[in-house]
């Protein structure tokens, strides 16, 4: 039997982190003189709904079934970004339901796809809103909870379980919100460090603010409408944002070994890690190759290196920043960016794509076949640094391969539909999927999404939404299975 009472319960404590970035952004309005209302009505409609949740949930105790967690984490999901776009109407920022809506989901599910044409004639506390919902999101809104606010309980561990990214799930700590707190630790402080480089090599505060908290979510919402290059010419700006973007797309369990018991060793000795650098590094030099040799692009060495390290890392790592646009390079460059699009980076990290974990069990699989048929009687179990992973981890793999499939040709289908070209299409399926950004054709780095029909931003939603919860949890509840009460 699903609970709903500590579903609702869960649902308005939940809402109280949205409450607390809703204030911050109140904050910098007042901090700027702007209007203070968007976010005040904001505050009282989820003031409203959270208490309706604690209300009706009173009594309801802590037990959280597998059941409920899964409808925990989608209802949650759904309803910040139903909430979230309230700022963006009242402030006028978009005239229609269907633009905020997919402004709003593009933020939390940190895709950085926008509606918005007009970026650098809004409010900056709009723009701080927009970068805050990308930061709270690229970590997981469950994952934030359960690593500050203790009164999630003993429910942590089943609705992490809901929003966790990729097949293989590691512990620093035994207890989760321990853990939590580690990994949230390790956010903070790479969002810190961005921020103070940023200033110190030339941008403004409030510049450096927005561009940190969505270079660490791996978002890729910028405050301006032009692009890092024309904003700052600054190759030392476009290098350490590259740094950052890499350092977010990894695990963060890694990062905490390395830098809290220094255990560099342990990077380096990862299978999902090295995987990573080498889709990294080997699209990168293959970019700057072709960047450098074609006689129609007048880069020198050093300009084709930078600019390719930026554009693969920033595509990798799913933020979608752009130094410059990519859909004016040579044409052989493109299918190389469209495969790290696909690819992502690692699990653990606040980035989308299929995870590197994943393409190392396949490559891992594919050996093991390569042996098996030369030697049938052969036991070859799979390992992955050191440990065998289980036949159920193989099937949940083969699952989500089916399904992220079967959702970039369903987005395509329904996105044709909605007038684009296939081309166009099947990169923003892919692109939306993956909670990249940027896509291809009319939906390139220097592009606007606002062309797209209202339907076309609600397929786009749902696609970045169950792209960023990795489609089981989202599936699920429209299974027949589901809901049965046994």
């Amino acid at each position: 039997m699903i609970n709903w009472k500590v579903i609702f319960k869960m649902s308005g404590l939940l809402l109280g982190v949205e409450i607390l970035l809703l204030i911050a952004s109140l904050v910098s309005a007042l901090i700027y003189h702007e209007d203070v209302m968007p976010f005040v009505w904001c505050i009282l409609v989820c003031a409203v709904v959270g208490g309706g949740g604690l209300i009706y949930g009173r009594g309801s105790g802590q037990n959280v079934g597998r059941k409920d967690s899964y409808l925990i984490v989608s209802a949650i999901w759904v309803l910040f970004s139903i909430l979230g776009m309230i700022p963006y109407l009242v402030a006028n920022t978009f005239n229609d339901v269907a633009g905020a809506f997919f402004e709003t989901m593009s933020g939390f599910t940190s895709t950085g796809a926008t509606a918005l044409p007009n970026i650098d004639e809004q409010p900056r506390s709009i723009l701080f809103w927009r970068s805050l919902t990308q930061w709270i999101g690229g970590i997981g809104i469950i994952f934030f909870t359960v690593a500050f606010l203790p009164a999630v309980g003993q429910s942590d561990v089943k609705i992490f379980a809901a929003e966790s990214t990729g097949p293989i799930h590691n512990k620093i700590q035994p207890r989760i919100s321990v853990t939590a707190r580690w990994i949230a630790s390790i956010y903070i402080m790479l969002t810190l460090s961005c921020t103070l480089l940023l200033y110190l090599l030339g941008m403004s505060f409030f510049d450096a603010v927005n561009f940190s908290l969505t270079t660490t979510a791996t978002g890729g919402f910028a405050p301006h409408t032009a692009m890092l290059h024309e904003l700052y010419d600054s190759p030392a700006i476009e290098y350490v944002i590259t740094f950052f973007m890499f350092a977010s797309g990894t695990n963060f369990t890694l990062l905490y070994w390395a830098f809290f018991k220094r255990q560099f060793s342990k990077i380096f000795r990862d299978h999902e890690f090295r995987c990573y650098m080498a889709i990294c590094f080997g699209a990168i030099i293959i970019v700057t190759t072709i960047m450098y040799l074609h006689p129609h692009t007048p880069f020198n060495l050093e300009l084709s290196f930078r600019e390719a390290a930026f554009t693969v890392v920033s595509l990798q790592t799913t933020t979608g920043f752009a130094s410059c646009d990519y859909m004016l390079w040579p044409s052989m460059a493109h299918p190389v960016l469209l495969i790290v699009m696909l690819a992502g980076s690692c699990s653990g990290s606040t980035t989308g794509g299929m995870k590197c974990i994943r393409l190392s069990m396949i490559n891992r699989i594919l050996r093991n076949e390569y042996i098996h048929i030369l030697h049938p009687r052969a036991v070859l179990p799979l390992k992955i640094n050191g440990t065998v992973i289980p036949q159920s981890v193989r099937q949940t793999l083969l699952a989500f391969l089916s399904l992220f499939g079967v959702f970039c040709v369903t987005g395509t289908l329904a996105l044709s539909f909605c007038g684009l070209t296939l081309e166009e299409a099947m990169s923003i399926a892919i692109s939306t999927l993956s909670n990249v950004g940027p896509a291809l054709g009319r939906f390139g780095p220097s592009q606007c999404w606002d062309i797209l029909s209202p339907m076309a931003k609600y397929v786009c939603s749902f696609l970045m939404l169950i792209g960023r919860l990795e489609i089981f949890p989202i599936v699920i509840i429209f299974t027949r299975g589901f809901w049965a009460k046994n």
